[in-house]
């Protein structure tokens, strides 16, 4: 009996955490699309944990931009809708299996410049408590004239 209880208590982090990752769905990512799409940030927030993380295409470092926390994610995703005032993301498709998922898309966008950009590109994202944890974001690098 002591050995069942024992066994039950160790897996149970691991159940909770498995019907806590199956609350993501393919709706919520595409809620999670259409609020990027609306640029309605505090939608697109209220789909991130916290402790969020954001990794962005690019930067300095060899693995692009990484921001930390709801408020450095926010301002990051603000400064995109900024350089992009028609920023969409168009075409989405996502994917899901158990905590980790992607959505694949073609981000059209107009910088103030007027500079048109139109890339394909695909999310990486890692799930916890029924939220987005870690997007990791990824897309082609086209070049200019093309």
């Amino acid at each position: 009996m002591k050995r069942k209880a024992l066994i039950s208590i160790l897996l149970l982090p691991i159940l909770l955490m498995a019907q806590t990752n199956n609350e993501v769905t393919e709706e919520f990512l595409q809620s999670f699309a259409e609020a990027f799409n609306a640029h309605d940030i505090n939608t697109i927030m209220s789909h991130m944990n916290d402790d969020c993380v954001f990794e962005a295409s690019a930067g300095p470092d060899f693995d692009g931009e990484k921001f930390v926390g709801q408020e450095q994610v926010k301002k990051a995703f603000e400064d995109v809708f900024d350089t992009f005032p028609d920023a969409h993301w168009g075409n989405a498709r996502h994917f899901i299996s158990g905590n980790r998922g992607f959505s694949e898309w073609v981000f059209t966008g107009t910088k103030l410049d007027g500079t048109k950009i139109e890339v394909t590109g695909v999310d990486l994202f890692t799930f916890k408590n029924g939220k987005i944890a870690i997007k990791n974001s990824y897309r082609k690098n086209r070049i200019p004239g093309n």
